[in-house]
């Protein structure tokens, strides 16, 4: 199960706290499948049903907007039968640079709101992520408002480069074990 962070509506859409979801938007167009939502649910959710992988996936966008990520993650392990050892969290951070990517197993959330509330309510950290790097704001700026601002042009093409880098090693992981992936995404600068 992919679960990309971002905040739902059109308000939200193109900004930097959004490259979660645009990642899990990719892999959905390219697997051909639609996300929806089941009634009274706080999240979407497509699932792989075309012979192109030979598992099962599982995508999600929450609905519950960044800071709150958390409050479906059981649910969802639940209704999907799986365990933390096959999910993976997608999100933007500060920490790297815009375009720079990192997959890990573990590890805490780094101040990142949507991760601490995942970690919170699985009671672990030991899950894999991908971050993707958004850089950080010039000192005056105020960091809720670099993160929920549209990245100017070059820097969206730095991002949108990252968002294809980042869905093509979700997919590896299905046929490949993390440490192969990690090892060719994470050494990989841009």
């Amino acid at each position: 199960m992919v679960i990309g962070l971002g905040n739902p509506g059109t308000l939200y859409k193109d900004t930097r706290h959004n490259v979660g979801f645009k990642v899990v938007d990719l892999i959905a167009r390219q697997l051909g499948v639609k996300f929806k939502r089941s009634p009274f649910k706080r999240y979407l959710i497509a699932r792989n049903i075309t012979p192109a992988l030979s598992e099962k996936l599982y995508l999600v966008k929450p609905l519950t907007y960044m800071n709150r990520s958390g409050l479906i993650i059981k649910e969802l392990l639940r209704r999907t039968s799986l365990s933390i050892n096959e999910l993976v969290v997608v999100y933007d951070t500060l920490d790297l640079s815009p375009g720079i990517c990192r997959l890990k197993q573990k590890g805490s959330s780094a101040g990142h709101k949507g991760l601490t509330s995942i970690i919170e309510h699985l009671g672990s950290n030991n899950f894999l992520r991908l971050a993707i790097g958004i850089g950080r704001p010039k000192v005056q700026d105020r960091i809720e408002d670099y993160v929920l601002a549209v990245p100017r042009k070059k820097e969206a093409l730095i991002l949108d480069e990252a968002i294809v880098h980042s869905a093509e090693s979700i997919l590896r992981l299905i046929e490949e074990e993390p440490e192969k992936v990690m090892n060719d995404l994470n050494r990989k600068e841009r």
